[in-house]
């Protein structure tokens, strides 16, 4: 079921009282950002991904397929548990889905890559990444390169002596090896804790948008200049708790995210960040 909303004139202009600069860790988060799309998935649990024409709602091991005009589920994968622990984001490319996993919250941590058809959701490869800086959470691509965030954790899922500060942004090439990497700002780490960074997708600005766990909120970021630590720009909130998120391709400053307990991904129309 695809339900529409108006956004009008005037919701739009509140989009622009939505984008905050820095705040400390016990803030308010800004108020959302208007939405115009909900779709109703029983496997919105972990995040969506959209091709423009379909959005996909991504479970730790299930993916449903439904078309955007109508809000129909129109495929739908099962995975076994065994193999499928924890899949946590996904993005499309070209006609694959690849979706960031991992062995979450067992440790050591493990992650892998696994790749989709986006017709059939039939499941075409897995690329094991085995050990590494933290649990696979994100997979994106930009500029000819794959983008990966590995999540640390204070807690569940966490090892010992790496909490969610040592959480980073990793540049890889097209065998998905690391060429650099980046920290977060100790300011959207602050609101990312004690969990970490579930959801990242480069926008078409040339900015980096990413999501942490719990709260309503985006974060805009930048590669910096100089130095190993991502640039915060502003945060924009949004109608739903974090997880992992995907800018859609068709509709400039669309936004797919999930509302994990109404069990539905929902677009939102996102101000631009200056």
């Amino acid at each position: 079921m695809v339900r529409a909303l108006l956004v009008g004139t005037a919701l739009l202009g509140l989009a622009g009282a939505a984008v905050a600069q820095q705040a400390p860790a016990d803030a308010p988060s800004p108020p959302p950002s208007p939405v115009s799309l909900r779709i109703k998935a029983s496997e919105a649990h972990q995040g969506a991904a959209s091709d423009g024409t379909h959005v996909y709602a991504i479970d730790n091991d299930r993916i449903g397929k439904y078309r955007i005009a109508d809000g129909q589920r129109v495929a739908q994968w099962q995975g076994e548990r065994r193999l499928y622990p924890h899949m946590n984001s996904c993005t499309v490319v070209g006609t694959e889905l690849v979706c960031a996993a991992s062995n979450y919250p067992a440790v050591p941590q493990t992650s892998a890559v696994e790749i989709f058809d986006t017709k059939t959701l039939k499941h075409i490869r897995s690329v094991s990444l085995g050990f590494g800086p933290g649990s696979l959470t994100v997979m994106d691509r930009h500029a000819g390169k794959w983008w990966a965030v590995f999540a640390n954790y204070e807690g569940k899922g966490g090892e010992p002596g790496r909490d969610y500060r040592y959480t980073l942004l990793v540049r890889m090439d097209d065998a998905f090896r690391a060429e650099a990497s980046w920290a977060f700002p100790a300011d959207v780490l602050s609101r990312f804790a004690p969990k970490s960074c579930s959801g990242l997708s480069w926008g078409a600005d040339g900015l980096i948008y990413a999501t942490g766990h719990d709260r309503p909120e985006v974060y805009a970021l930048k590669l910096p200049e100089a130095g190993s630590v991502l640039e915060h720009v502003g945060t924009i909130g949004i109608a739903t708790p974090g997880q992992a998120i995907d800018w859609d391709p068709k509709a400039p400053r669309r936004l797919w995210s999930i509302g994990r307990g109404a069990g539905e991904m929902v677009a939102s129309e996102m101000a631009p960040v200056r």
